[in-house]
């Protein structure tokens, strides 16, 4: 009797323990150096993961797990945070959101919605995705330029009281719905129709709702009110507003405006003294992108619908005062020899406007306005120097930004090309730093608080990268070659790439702001 009891307290202990075999983690990464996307140096130490989080980041030499990632020799990283992007998310694009070209940048979030642009169709959109399944998470921006679009259409004047009151309504509700902030294209139609007063008004909405205002300053060279006065305007919607002010794509484009970085940076100093949250992203390429139209064609122009753009364009009364217009912005561009068609479908790609011009037997203008209504391309245009681009990249606050969409290599190659410029080739950064603007950084400023470090308790989103083949493979003539460099991935606990090879894992999530459960912080 008492060793039938003996034995079934022993199988009562065993089937209470776990077995000797059960593994500890379902992750573990060995051997590598972490940089945990503080300004802290790297560690050689262990990291377990445990669904889709770090449990811990001193696993020890013994810790077991059904994945274990050999890291020697390896930079051990929080995945990206690209604060301005144009991702794809359109959900009839199945191959395009596996979002291939931003993983394999080390690249784990995507903000989206940029310039004021906004989600179209958001929940429809995000509802199909998340069907589906999306290869890097996405978090959104509410657009001023969508929301003013749906209640003023394209007309270029300002809101009424009813119209604006209207406005900030569909700002509350985007806001409730999981926005991280507000965002506005104040160079583009129809964003650039609006004063001032219009933008602090939504602003003050955004900042009540817990966000944060992130802007397409008004003129980031000489087109219209002048650099520095958009970035005072830009201070002044912070102080107003009272809200944190996230400058995009930080610039001086232009000959005109080359060498204004540092009065740029002096006004944005001074503010950031007094108080207020100013900051900005910024990638390192010397060409910027646009549309051939918002480059060249005035916004008075623009205004009201496509049909009306080229009903003006057309027309030979208004079309003498367009191309003058015209003509000082392609002198501004630097003229027609810098700017190249990037849009895939375009049958000009590949080929500068000065090219263009030329077959067709025309001069650069005429050249343009037959290509802005033959479908409006996409361009690069490279009017930025690099003195500018590394006085902006040292300052504390500027961050990495892709601003990337189809047709630019940026989409493809921004943070190995901005390892490579400001850590290897030039040494404006050390490695803490380009990490910490690429993920802790971007983080704290978004307010993503789960995600851009590693630590316990953090979502695992890490990259595992050999730093000598972290390079840049696209190039403006070949945009779409993939990054090299990122040994593994995980998004949320999942491996994405292994071996270097991407898994055809969608392991991205929707992420909402502080109105949901899934990020609960700023």
């Amino acid at each position: 009797m008492l060793r039938l009891a003996a034995i079934i307290f022993a199988s009562l202990l065993a089937a209470c323990s776990s077995p000797p075999d059960e593994p500890t983690y379902d992750v573990l990464v060995i051997n590598g150096t972490v940089y945990d996307g503080s300004l802290s140096p790297g560690r050689k130490t262990n990291i377990g993961i445990s669904g889709a989080q770090v449990v811990t980041v001193d696993a020890p030499s013994e810790a077991t797990a059904r994945t274990v990632i050999d890291a020697v020799g390896k930079l051990v990283v929080p995945g990206f945070i690209d604060p301005h992007t144009h991702a794809a998310i359109d959900p009839e694009d199945t191959a395009a959101t596996a979002h291939i070209n931003h993983l394999t940048q080390g690249v784990t979030t995507l903000v989206v919605g940029s310039d004021g642009r906004g989600v179209f169709n958001r929940e429809a959109t995000f509802a199909r995705l998340a069907e589906q399944g999306v290869g890097a998470n996405i978090a959104f921006l509410a657009g001023h330029g969508g929301i003013r679009e749906t209640v003023l259409g394209y007309a270029d004047r300002a809101p009424t009281e009813t119209e604006l009151a209207a406005m900030i309504a569909l700002l509350e509700t985007e806001m409730r719905d999981g926005a991280l902030g507000l965002s506005t294209g104040l160079y583009y139609a129809p964003g650039s129709y609006s004063d001032t007063s219009e933008v602090v008004a939504l602003a003050k909405a955004a900042a009540l709702a817990g966000g944060f205002y992130d802007t397409h300053l008004r003129d980031e060279g000489t087109n219209t009110v002048g650099l520095l006065a958009a970035v005072e305007e830009a201070i002044l919607v912070a102080r107003e507003a009272g809200i944190a002010v996230h400058i995009s794509h930080i610039k001086a484009l232009g000959k005109d405006a080359w060498g204004q970085s540092r009065q740029v940076i002096d006004l944005i100093q001074d503010a950031r003294s007094a108080g207020l949250e100013i900051s900005a992203n910024q990638y390192p390429w010397e060409a910027s992108g646009t549309r051939i139209s918002s480059a060249l064609i005035p916004r008075w122009v623009m205004a009201d619908s496509e049909e009306h753009r080229n009903a003006r364009l057309s027309d030979p009364q208004q079309l003498p005062a367009i191309r003058e217009e015209m003509q000082q912005n392609l002198a501004r561009r630097g003229g027609p020899e810098a700017i190249l068609v990037t849009a895939a479908w375009s049958s000009h790609q590949g080929r500068t406007l000065a090219e263009i011009a030329a077959e067709a037997q025309l001069d650069a203008i005429d050249a343009a306005i037959e290509v802005v209504i033959d479908g409006d391309p996409s361009i690069a245009s490279f009017i930025m120097q690099q003195d500018d681009i590394d006085l902006f990249a040292v300052q504390p606050w500027v961050m990495t930004g892709s601003d990337g969409g189809v047709g630019h290599p940026r989409f493809y190659a921004t943070y190995p090309k901005t390892y490579q410029d400001f850590v290897v080739k030039r040494e404006l950064l050390s490695i803490e730093q380009f990490i910490h603007r690429s993920s802790g950084q971007v983080a704290d400023t978004l307010g993503l608080c789960d995600r851009g470090y590693i630590r316990p308790g953090q979502i695992a989103d890490i990259a595992i990268i050999d730093a000598q083949n972290f390079l840049p493979a696209a190039s403006y003539d070949r945009p779409t070659e993939l990054s090299t460099g990122v040994d593994h991935l995980l998004v949320n606990g999942t491996i994405v790439i292994q071996g270097g090879q991407y898994q055809q894992r969608r392991a991205g999530l929707i992420l909402r702001g502080k109105s949901s459960f899934e990020i609960l912080c700023r």
